[in-house]
């Protein structure tokens, strides 16, 4: 499938194949947990940054981060998703132009936000809390883990360590490394014996979600031995940050993970298997609160506006549309069925919303 350019300029779905002349054939997905809208399209919040409340150096982080340009702002505070995918992707969720991406689901926290993603289905029923229950939906990961030429083509890796469960590993088969785990494998790199000890040394702030370094590492060596086809890699420090009312750490965390993702598009452009072959989605789980202002530290169904998400995507097959300004609707649901377009299969056969379109409906 592939990604159009229309007279409205919106994403839009063919829902009929040109599969063939897709240039697509790998596939990163990547999310930053709980990454507000606010700040990717704003940049840090003025009310938020010298409040001493949420940010115990107000004066550094206002210097570092803080521009009078909206544009300059959001530019300072994640330059890849400014200066590259605004130039060679498209970005979508700034409500401010009435362009709204939102969640399915009415939880608006993490596991139903990540199944959400991962499978296509809003699950009220079934996901309903961050416990640690094997997923019963099917993922578009494990789905496309039985297609021919992607069998053990698959891998995940997150920061937090439900998402063995979310993404089924017992089921699924695909190879997920995630929370505290080292990484196990027949042939350890150096880098990777090197992590493992690291991260057995470097506490965490918390006790479910490790720190999202040893998480992109560890998904950067395997991208090096593996080549996967199909990448998951889940940020986690934006949301712990924000749950513990740093919005000094929540910001540093969502530069750093700007960065994270540069060096991970940057690799896969510098390797042949990958180059000019692969499309890069990146999301979120879920929105946070806005007023009254401390809401900004919390999440679900009871805050206001936790819903709200984002999307954005790059690749071969992606008009470079950059910032869509236009009014439109899109849903976190639709992802799923996106990555799977983006390969030529349609996910999922039933249930569930399709790929992205111009109304945010299925074909």
């Amino acid at each position: 499938m592939r990604i159009i350019n229309t007279c409205l300029f919106i994403l839009l779905f063919s829902s009929v194949a040109n599969a063939q002349e897709s240039q697509t054939e790998n596939i990163v997905l990547i999310t930053l947990d709980g990454l507000r809208w606010q700040e990717l399209f704003g940049g840090i919040t003025d009310s938020l940054a010298l409040d001493k409340e949420f940010t115990k150096d107000t004066a550094k982080l206002y210097a570092k981060f803080w521009r009078d340009n909206q544009d300059e702002r959001r530019r300072t505070l994640m330059p890849f998703f400014w200066n590259t995918i605004a130039k060679e992707g498209q970005l979508y969720g700034n409500r401010w132009y009435g362009n709204k991406v939102d969640c399915s689901n009415t939880m608006w926290f993490s596991y139903p936000g990540y199944n959400e993603i991962l499978s296509g289905i809003p699950d009220d029923v079934n996901i309903n809390s961050n416990d640690k229950i094997p997923n019963p939906n099917t993922t578009v990961l494990e789905f496309l883990n039985q297609q021919q030429g992607f069998q053990n083509k698959i891998a995940a890796f997150g920061s937090w360590d439900v998402f063995p469960f979310i993404i089924n590993e017992e089921r699924s088969q695909i190879p997920v490394n995630a929370g505290f785990e080292t990484m196990v494998d027949s042939i350890l790199t150096d880098k990777e014996m090197f992590l493992n000890t690291l991260q057995k040394e470097i506490p965490s702030p918390w006790g479910s979600v490790r720190l999202d370094a040893f998480t992109h590492h560890f998904a950067l060596e395997h991208v090096k031995k593996y080549h996967p086809k199909v990448l998951y890699i889940a940020y986690g420090e934006t949301d712990d940050f924000a749950h513990d009312g740093r919005y000094d750490h929540y910001i540093h965390a969502a530069h750093r993970t700007d960065k994270f993702i540069q060096e991970v598009w940057t690799s896969i452009q510098e390797d042949p298997f990958y180059k000019n072959k692969t499309t890069l989605i990146i999301t979120t789980d879920h929105g946070r609160g806005t007023y009254p202002k401390d809401t900004w530290k919390h999440h679900g169904s009871k805050i206001k506006d936790a819903g709200e998400i984002w999307l954005a995507i790059m690749g071969p097959d992606t008009e470079a549309l950059g910032e869509v300004k236009v009014s439109v609707q899109l849903y976190q649901a639709q992802v799923a069925s996106t990555v799977a377009a983006f390969l030529g299969f349609k996910f999922p056969e039933k249930g569930g919303k399709g790929p992205l379109t111009s109304k945010g409906n299925s074909k």
